[in-house]
């Protein structure tokens, strides 16, 4: 087919890839606009933009779509008969998704209808769901609310972090696309509507998401934000008002502890150069790696020794 396929970060590289591999005719490639990255804010291309370059594939940057009237001409020229979507990080204005036959074809990493949105791979290892997937769905103007065509499920390991599962996603979504178009093509695949009532959201992550709640959430449900929430915004508290992040944490029964425990959210229990946090519905954590603020990453015990620490400390306050 005569296609044009939209896409910006390193997910959606497979995919490209894919389609190349079964024949496809990619006329353009639509990426987004180079941005500054790394410590020094160097502009960098974005992978998908990569990838198509080295494939000798035209590449077209364009900061705004929906009313943009020159993007709108080299699209309407092409007149593809598919339009791919993967990550792109942008709504599909209405006259694109009118413009191909096939419609516009959209690789997403959840079962559908759970986590529409953004960051999909991080809420449902943060949730501490057992499985996910991706889907294929037909774009239209809600967002992630179109027809599904395939699903794939997949499951998560319970020590499976999200930036794991980023490149199981991308590599299983591939062939699923290509898959799709086929059936779309013959006729095979026939696009059925979604459970709307079954919905949840899955909105862009904040810095926010990553500050641990002892009092509100359990060990469990912190060591799977922490999973859900790599690399990005990561866990974190504060000791002393100093940020606190934390690097690595274990689930641990509080009844194993030499002695009988009894401790408020957020303190802290230090037993043979381990340091324990208590957490909600009497739970407990056991931080493996942290990093206080301005300080180098360290394994707990060689933090503890350099910065000695007794039971009744409280993280996430300002004072003990």
């Amino acid at each position: 087919m005569n296609l044009v396929f939209c896409g910006t970060p390193s997910f959606a590289v497979p995919t490209l890839e894919a389609l190349r591999a079964a024949g496809h005719e990619i006329a353009l490639v639509v990426s987004q606009p180079d941005r500054p990255a790394g410590r020094n804010r160097q502009l960098t291309a974005p992978p998908v933009k990569l990838a198509a370059l080295a494939a000798g594939i035209p590449v077209t940057q364009p900061e705004k779509i929906r009313n943009n009237e020159e993007f709108r001409a080299q699209i309407e020229a092409i007149a593809p008969e598919a339009i791919v979507v993967v990550a792109y990080g942008r709504l599909i204005p209405l006259w694109m998704l009118a413009l191909p036959r096939l419609g516009c074809i959209n690789l997403h990493a959840s079962l559908l209808p759970r986590y529409r949105g953004a960051a999909p791979i991080q809420w449902a290892v943060a949730m501490g769901d057992l499985f996910t997937g991706n889907t294929t769905m037909l774009l239209e103007e809600g967002l992630d609310t179109g027809p599904i065509l395939l699903q794939q499920a997949l499951a998560i390991a319970p020590e499976r972090t999200a930036a794991d599962l980023f490149d199981e996603l991308a590599e299983a979504g591939a062939p699923l696309v290509v898959e799709t178009l086929a059936g779309l093509a013959d006729g095979t695949i026939q696009p059925r509507p979604q459970n709307h009532a079954g919905a949840t959201l899955a909105p862009i992550l904040t810095r926010e998401d990553g500050r641990m709640d002892f009092a509100s959430r359990t060990a469990m449900e912190l060591k799977n934000r922490w999973r859900g929430f790599q690399p990005w915004p990561g866990a974190f508290t504060t000791l002393d008002g100093k940020k606190l992040i934390v690097h690595s944490m274990s689930v641990v029964d509080g009844s194993t502890f030499a002695t009988p425990i009894s401790a408020q959210s957020g303190q802290i229990h230090v037993e043979h150069h381990r340091l324990f946090v208590a957490c909600a519905g009497s739970t407990w954590l056991e931080l493996l790696e942290v990093q206080l603020e301005g300080k180098k990453r360290l394994a707990a015990a060689e933090f503890l020794r350099g910065t000695p620490l007794t039971d009744g400390v409280r993280l996430g306050t300002a004072t003990p």
